[in-house]
């Protein structure tokens, strides 16, 4: 099991915060598998700096997908773009 640090931002860092938000998508450019914690920074884009405000959280699951696996036409999402939808 991994530990793996990210920035993240203060709109994002609150609603996971307050429990509103229970995922992150991120692009695919590190491993990240079911059992590690993800500690992400709080991280304020201007002027720049982390706040010092962290979270650590239990990976419970890790969905990946690319853009020719999609069940939509590529040109659709590009247009529309994508959604996640969290359900409880």
């Amino acid at each position: 099991m991994s530990i793996i640090t990210k920035k993240i931002q203060p709109n994002h860092f609150e609603a996971i915060l307050a429990g509103k938000k229970t995922y992150e998508l991120r692009l695919n450019e590190f491993e990240v598998n079911e059992g590690d914690t993800l500690v992400l920074e709080e991280w304020d884009g201007e002027p720049r700096v982390f706040t010092g405000r962290k979270l650590e959280k239990l990976v419970t699951h890790v969905g990946k997908f690319k853009v020719d696996e999609l069940y939509w036409p590529v040109e659709e999402v590009m247009e529309k773009g994508l959604q996640i939808i969290s359900i409880q």
